[in-house]
């Protein structure tokens, strides 16, 4: 049997709402396929720079995320390199920018 699955439109609608719930800005950069479009986070800390969080899998197949840029933030302009480079890979990829200069914001879930 196959696992219910929310959306992507849906799970990024809900996942912008938690954001403005704890008090940071996320804007919806680019649309993807509506359905199963992979998602790219970029949390922009302004001066402590970016990084950006790329949806995966873990080994037994459950969803993770994990540092697309490395383990150090990154220039903003590095970031943006990164998920231009992304979006000509997976035309159906969402990408959402969270603005969090305190670096408060970790996604839900695995991260790998």
């Amino acid at each position: 049997m196959t696992e219910a699955r929310l959306s992507t439109r849906l799970w990024v609608q809900a996942m912008i709402r938690r954001c403005s719930v704890d008090g940071l800005t996320a804007v919806l950069v680019r649309r993807g396929d509506e359905d199963r479009g992979a998602v790219m986070l970029k949390v922009n800390r302004f001066d402590g720079g970016c990084t950006v969080w790329t949806q995966t899998r873990t080994m037994d197949g459950a969803p993770a995320w994990m540092r697309g840029t490395g383990p150090d933030a990154v220039v903003e302009q590095a970031a943006d390199a990164y998920v231009e480079r992304q979006i000509k890979r997976d035309p159906d990829l969402w990408v959402v920018e969270i603005e969090d200069r305190h670096g408060r914001y970790v996604p839900d879930g695995t991260v790998v």
